[in-house]
């Protein structure tokens, strides 16, 4: 056997915690009552001549950057993948424990990590690299509205999280199948949507959402290994029937049928089985930071506020966001870089490039990113290698919302308006070798 043939090699494990976990995604004292659906990690090894990479889906909501990097480097020690190209993606889901640890949302679930999701992560990452074969893909795209803008424009101009008919969302489901270039045996299938995991709203049952219930139809009816990997979904909700972007368990499984529906014709779409060409990009993202705010400024905010320790959420990350500031400016404003620095990993595997994205992107940026880039279908990945809240495009700040206060609220440094214009020419740079 040739030693450039493409390899790949998945393997799967189960990371449910025990009932009673606290949940994810709203208050960060949500405490589960039962188990609707398991939530799972599963790795795709690839290795072609000395290039080796790894894509993980792991459905939890958001991964703590520090948490994330620490992972990587631990399953770079039982693998022997390099620690930089190993992508780790969050599905995303608000129904999993806290392994994202934003201020306002509670701490990481640091027992659930040690005890339960690192050891099957490790255990994950080394089975895949043991089941390495000769391998081939093929990849399918169909349309979906599983999900839609989330951005709800309120009749007083305001912006609300519900449904925003006319808002944008990126409707390409696609589907990469990897199967045994000699057998013709599946190795996986990848479902590649950007939505949110939120259909089963403020719940208590611990489930993976609807995305849970579309792999699961998809993996009966091939009989392949199949996992999703979450798109650009930082302004996209699942297209629920009852107007909103939270539902109960019940819109789970309404939703995840029909998304199994699209999924399956995603996966009867996909063209003619070709070599794999792994290739990885890598360099570094710079975005800009924003000038802090004056002194004065941020010590009025900061007295405005009565009961801090009372505060959750959003008006809790608003108030550690000034308290941060005010922290740089007692020790003295040190020395501080000008700009927020991401070290990029792009993994293509042909013709299918997975980009991860450290935030919630907006799906615009999916969209012009797909439509410059080099390589044919350029997939654009949330919540993938870190998390630092969402990145919206400039021309929604103005509209205000959650994710922008999100956006303009976290750290003491934030970004300047302009950064999805930045990733785009960034990412672009990267793909193309410059």
């Amino acid at each position: 056997m040739s030693k450039n043939v493409f390899m790949a090699g998945a393997a799967r494990a189960d990371i449910t915690p025990p009932v009673g976990t606290l949940l994810y995604g709203y208050n960060p004292h949500q405490e589960s009552t039962s188990v609707h659906d398991p939530l799972t990690v599963t790795v795709l090894a690839l290795r072609q001549g000395e290039e080796k990479a790894m894509l993980v889906s792991v459905t939890v909501g958001d991964f703590q950057t520090e948490l994330c990097n620490e992972i990587r480097g631990r399953m770079s020690e039982v693998s022997g993948v390099p620690q930089g190209r190993i992508v780790i993606a969050a599905t995303h889901t608000h129904s999993a424990p806290n392994v994202a640890g934003m201020e306002g949302w509670g701490d990481v679930d640091r027992p659930y990590v040690d005890s339960i999701m690192l050891p099957a992560m490790l255990r994950a990452a080394e089975e895949a690299v043991g089941a390495l074969q000769p391998a081939e893909y093929a990849v399918g795209v169909t349309e979906s509205r599983v999900g839609i803008n989330r951005r709800q424009q309120m009749e007083n101009g305001s912006i609300a999280l519900g449904q925003n008919p006319w808002g944008c969302y990126d409707p390409f489901m696609t589907c990469v199948a990897v199967r045994n270039a000699e057998t013709k045996k599946g190795i996986l299938n990848i479902i590649h949507y950007g939505c949110h995991g939120t259909a089963a709203g403020c719940n208590r049952e611990i489930s993976r959402d609807w995305s849970g219930i579309m792999t699961d139809r998809l993996e009966t009816e091939t009989g392949v290994m199949t996992a999703y990997w979450n798109g650009a979904q930082g302004d996209v909700g699942p297209r629920l029937t009852n107007g909103k972007t939270v539902g109960d368990i019940r819109h789970v499984e309404e939703l995840g049928g029909a998304a199994a529906m699209d999924a399956s014709r995603a996966y009867a779409a996909r063209g003619m089985y070709v070599p794999g060409d792994l290739r990885v990009f890598e360099g570094e993202v710079a975005i800009p930071y924003k000038p802090l705010l004056p002194l004065d400024e941020v010590n009025a905010r900061l007295s405005s506020y009565g009961n801090p320790d009372a505060l959750i959420n959003i008006q809790k990350l608003e108030y550690a966001h000034y308290r941060a500031i005010k922290d740089v400016y007692d020790a003295g404003v040190p020395g501080h870089d000008t700009h927020y620095r991401i070290p990029q990993t792009i993994i293509s595997i042909g013709e299918a490039a997975f980009v991860p994205y450290p935030f919630e992107i907006f799906s615009e940026i999916s969209l012009r990113l797909r439509h410059h880039s080099p390589i044919r279908y350029t997939l654009a990945l949330s919540n993938a290698n870190g998390y630092n809240a969402y990145l919206p495009t400039e021309d929604q700040i103005v509209r205000g919302g959650y994710e922008i206060l999100c956006f303009l609220y976290s750290g003491a440094y934030t970004l300047v308006n302009h950064a999805d214009q930045i990733l785009l020419d960034e990412n672009l740079r990267i793909l193309r070798g410059e």
